[in-house]
């Protein structure tokens, strides 16, 4: 894991420099207009592309303020979510994550890995000596990642394949909390309704292939490459508790009109 940590010290210090830079270019070409760019087969975000002023007060704040979360998330995951309670509703979801502890990943999720991608959910990712201490109503909100890590449909772009296997190792026995809170999948131009609580796969042809083969076309990835490079990593037994959905009643979200307390 010293050869990975290291990898990406490197790639996060180098990413500083290239957001300085970017910045500073940013500042002295204000009267540029931005182009929002969209993520392959989704609406656009609602409202007018960011205008000049926007553009400069914000490389003025990439400059100045502190990014100390944000430059903590170095770890760039690409795999896909359904909804709990809709299996047929697929979302390609790229995580940016921080090593919180030892136990505990955080991740903020987007629906694309370029600058105009919308934020769409979170995901806590933790251990599973802590899964299994979580209380069973907790437990069903949780997935296992053993299939996503060792079928390569979890991958880490950019990685050498000795860096992502030992991440991937790491991975496959930790199970995620996953929220989406902008269904762009359906065409929201903005994040409506209450957060959604998201499912991983557990096995092949769960997935339709097209959505995997779109996504390693587009980010030189193979699903198939990556399967075959980590087949030494054993599959594990998931713990009891896990992947709700599977039994056939999962929760899920929904408003409900409550009185409000200590109103002042």
């Amino acid at each position: 894991m010293n050869r990975l940590r290291n990898f990406l010290l490197d790639r996060r210090n180098l990413g500083r420099s290239v957001v300085a830079t970017t910045a500073a270019c940013l500042c002295g070409q204000a009267h540029a207009q931005g182009t929002p760019v969209q993520q392959h087969g989704h609406s656009p975000a609602t409202g007018d592309a960011p205008s000049a002023r926007s553009r400069v007060l914000g490389a003025g704040a990439a400059a100045l303020e502190t990014k100390a979360p944000l430059n903590a998330m170095d770890l760039y995951l690409n795999g896909f979510h359904f909804y709990a309670d809709d299996m047929g509703r697929p979302v390609e979801a790229h995580h940016f994550c921080t090593h919180l502890t030892e136990d505990l990943h955080q991740c903020t999720i987007f629906d694309g890995n370029h600058a105009g991608a919308r934020l769409i959910g979170v995901e806590y990712i933790v251990s599973e000596r802590v899964f299994r201490g979580l209380p069973d109503d907790e437990k069903q909100l949780w997935h296992s990642h053993h299939y996503e890590t060792t079928s390569g449909e979890l991958v880490m772009p950019g990685l050498p394949d000795v860096a992502e296997n030992a991440a991937m190792r790491d991975l496959s026995t930790t199970y995620g909390k996953t929220w989406h809170t902008w269904q762009v999948d359906r065409g929201d131009t903005l994040p409506l309704g209450p957060p959604q609580l998201m499912m991983g796969f557990t096995a092949e042809g769960q997935l339709p292939a097209r959505y995997v083969e779109d996504r390693d076309r587009r980010l030189g990835v193979s699903k198939a490459q990556s399967q075959r490079s980590r087949s030494d990593i054993p599959v594990p037994a998931v713990a009891e508790g896990a992947n709700s959905w599977q039994s056939g009643q999962v929760p899920q979200l929904r408003l409900e009109t409550v009185p409000v307390r200590n109103r002042r």
